[in-house]
């Protein structure tokens, strides 16, 4: 599949899934704009990938909308509009509820949410008038189950199917699509600190947090690999027609089947 010079906004792309993402979008044609709160690393990563033609590193905190608002005219600045965001920008911070810091729950939600919400809000403005566009929000398998001491995370995830669905409807007459990539269990570093976190918190190894609870429910006990999510995030970018659209895909060897 092929995105021939389209141009994509990747939140969270200095590293992980983002960078993978912007890697495989490069491969086919794009043009991609990493995003980051880690400026220098944003520019680091783009380099990585070829010239200022082709990619380039703005510094955005997701949750603050001057600077999701300045990122983008960045973007358009460079390459002159926009056709895909990609809202990948996450953290993870885990608590059993009765001692979650309220700041804490806070901070996950403005990053996932929040993030997801201004730049949909600063990207359909420029993608409206094109009358085309894809939105895809990196959501998790906790778009769809719940797992203990992450009220948080799984209440952001599931929260991002809601915006999903409502941009299928906002953006349908515009040619504006709207999908979330839902995978497991992924190993980047975000997954790696919730290891030793979890195996505190319920008080066993970080071995049985791997096999009994991050991988227990897939059918292989296999981890998802960040170019399994970046195969689904060209695969939906690429997609041409409302047919596909409102949908949450799973990548997560079977853990979650729908």
């Amino acid at each position: 599949m092929k995105l021939d010079g389209k141009v994509a906004l990747i939140t969270g792309a200095a590293s992980g899934i983002g960078h993978a993402i912007a890697r495989r979008y490069v491969e086919a044609g794009g043009k991609v704009v990493i995003a980051d709160l880690n400026a220098d690393g944003a520019a680091k990563a783009a380099s990585e990938l070829g010239d200022t033609k082709t990619a380039i590193g703005v510094g955005m905190d997701v949750s603050k909308e001057d600077q999701v608002n300045a990122g983008v005219e960045q973007a358009l600045k460079a390459f002159g509009r926009i056709d895909i965001l990609v809202s990948n920008a996450g953290i993870q911070i885990v608590y059993p509820i009765e001692e979650f810091p309220f700041a804490d729950w806070k901070k996950l939600l403005a990053i996932h949410l929040d993030g997801a919400f201004l730049t949909t809000k600063a990207c359909v403005k420029h993608m409206y008038p094109q009358k085309s566009g894809v939105l895809i929000y990196m959501g998790s398998v906790h778009s769809h189950e719940a797992s203990p001491l992450k009220a948080a995370y799984v209440a952001a995830k599931h929260g991002l199917l809601g915006l999903a669905r409502v941009m299928a409807k906002e953006g349908a007459a515009h040619n504006v699509r709207a999908n979330v990539i839902c995978p497991g269990f992924v190993k980047t570093p975000l997954v790696e600190k919730q290891i030793p976190e979890q195996a505190k918190e319920l008080g066993i190894s970080e071995e049985r947090v791997v096999k009994e609870i991050m991988l227990a429910e897939t059918v292989d006990k296999e981890f998802t690999t960040v170019e399994d999510v970046a195969d689904v995030a060209l695969f939906l970018a690429a997609f041409e027609t409302n047919a596909l659209t409102g949908q949450s895909i799973c990548v997560s060897h079977g853990w979650h089947m729908s």
